[in-house]
């Protein structure tokens, strides 16, 4: 499955439950099933049980959180997964059973949900402090991607005699293999130090440059050899200076943290004046509701 559906943090089935009737959901030549029949297999099934969870969740998050997601918010992050998978994006949701309408749906409970983990998680100072360690504010670079070490040598010798952007620009136009972004001189967009685009050693060695350096040896990915040259990099500051940044970090990293989300999800429901009315189901958010463990990130 693909990595962003792993990442709707498991919260997020669009299933409905038909409700108790009498209204037939198929016909056979051996007889009717109803909506009530349908409903009585379901409820005991782990499946079934698990998608009235999701549907209580988010009931109670759509109430607490429901304002702070805009269909804007969502709109957008939908336009980032379709531009990353280009022409094979309605494949890839046909294969994983979602249409348009129901990722969109998925992608808004996931944004509701990391809305409650901002608003339960409390994030102390040592988890700042630990998040400065290895935080870079985001920098601006372009480079020059080569399949051949002696290609990337001879694009090095150009920029020893002059390593202008312009020329730069110019040899990236003639010599890159990256056809995204060689004909804007190599320029890749804004990053920081969470970025999952580029290899470690990308990152590692462009955040070591300074506005206008470029690496003076070509770092070898899986790419291929990789020229960088720093256009705008604005240096790592005070931390007080990057509190909001940072914090948005915690929170981004707590949304695949499992341990987080529990006790997020259980305070949430514990607010939610939750009701079971199905005698059967009485005990369906007892590992959620017996959780007591506070958040918080340190």
């Amino acid at each position: 499955m693909k990595k962003w559906l792993i990442a709707l943090a498991g919260v997020l089935l669009t299933f409905t439950l038909a409700g108790c009737g009498s209204k037939t959901v198929a016909s056979t030549s051996g007889g009717k099933i109803t909506e009530s029949q349908y409903y009585s297999s379901m409820k005991g099934t782990s499946s079934g049980k698990q998608v009235l969870q999701q549907m209580i969740l988010n009931k109670v998050l759509e109430k607490d959180y429901g304002s702070k997601v805009s269909t804007k918010q969502v709109t957008k992050q939908y336009n980032t997964y379709k531009s990353q998978y280009g022409s094979s994006f309605s494949t890839v949701l046909s294969q994983n059973g979602l249409t348009t309408k129901t990722f969109k749906e998925q992608l808004r409970s996931n944004l509701l949900l990391k809305e409650a983990v901002k608003d339960k998680v409390k994030i102390t100072d040592k988890a700042l402090k630990k998040q400065w360690k290895s935080y870079e504010p985001k920098v601006t670079v372009q480079h020059i991607l080569v399949a051949k070490s002696d290609t990337a040598d001879k694009v090095l010798d150009a920029l020893k005699k002059d390593s202008s952007q312009a020329n730069f620009t110019k040899l990236a136009k003639k010599y890159s293999t990256d056809t995204t972004t060689k004909n804007d001189g190599g320029k890749l967009s804004a990053f920081d130090n969470t970025d999952t685009t580029h290899t470690s050693k990308f990152l590692t060695a462009a955040f070591k440059l300074k506005n206008g350096e470029y690496t003076t040896s070509a770092v070898k990915t899986s790419d291929g050899y990789e020229i960088i040259r720093m256009i705008k990099n604005p240096g790592k500051g005070k931390m007080s200076d990057h509190t909001a940044d940072l914090k948005k970090q915690i929170w981004d990293n707590d949304m695949s943290d499992s341990t987080v989300l529990q006790s997020v999800v259980s305070k949430v429901l514990k607010g939610g004046n939750v009701s079971i009315k199905d005698s059967d189901l009485k005990d369906i958010l007892s590992s959620y509701l017996s959780t007591s463990s506070s958040s918080s990130s340190n």
